[in-house]
């Protein structure tokens, strides 16, 4: 079956979005790489924004479902996350965070794509909210934050340092602000 024009759109353009920036790859070269024709382009975005947001909408609803994935795959516990992150940072593709990428690259907190890369983290501290919820962490909402400013901060690190290791270091830090927050269980129990 044939790739539809928009879903290679998405594809092309997520894939040069995340290597070289939302702002050095423009509409042409996205046409060209993803053998869209222009009116085709046009039918499905109105504008180069237009795509930049369905990108990233579409990433975010995969990331998360990924992280979900690894979380349980590697056993559960919140304290996980840094796991799958480790895991994503050892990727020979690992450049950063989109979302962080694109509120930096937009700069304006009122812009369409900056919306949804602040959406996307809020999405991410609901899911750890959850998570530390559900492992009967006291105080899961203040926890799930203190992960999120964490796993930000690994990404850059990671990506800084060309190495998985911050995540192995945040994660010590978690498991630190859990035990001094009382939830003194052992991870995965």
């Amino acid at each position: 079956m044939p790739v539809k024009a928009r879903d290679r759109l998405l594809a092309t353009a997520e894939e040069l979005f995340y290597a070289e920036g939302i702002r050095a790859v423009g509409i042409e070269r996205i046409l060209a790489e993803s053998g869209v024709g222009r009116a085709s382009f046009y039918r499905h975005f109105p504008s180069k924004d237009d795509l930049v947001v369905a990108v990233l909408a579409d990433r975010d609803r995969r990331w998360r479902a990924w992280l979900a994935e690894r979380v349980d795959a590697l056993g559960g516990d919140p304290l996980t996350v840094f796991d799958a992150l480790a895991e994503r940072f050892a990727r020979e593709d690992f450049r950063g965070c989109a979302f962080i990428n694109t509120m930096i690259e937009t700069a304006d907190p009122d812009s369409p794509a900056h919306h949804v890369a602040a959406e996307h983290k809020e999405r991410v501290i609901d899911y750890l909210e959850q998570l530390l919820g559900a492992a009967d962490a006291p105080e899961p909402a203040a926890q799930a934050r203190q992960f999120a400013l964490l796993m930000d901060g690994a990404i850059v690190t990671a990506l800084r340092e060309r190495t998985p290791a911050p995540a192995t270091r945040a994660r010590r830090v978690a498991e630190a602000l859990m035990t001094a927050a009382g939830s003194d269980r052992p991870p995965g129990s």
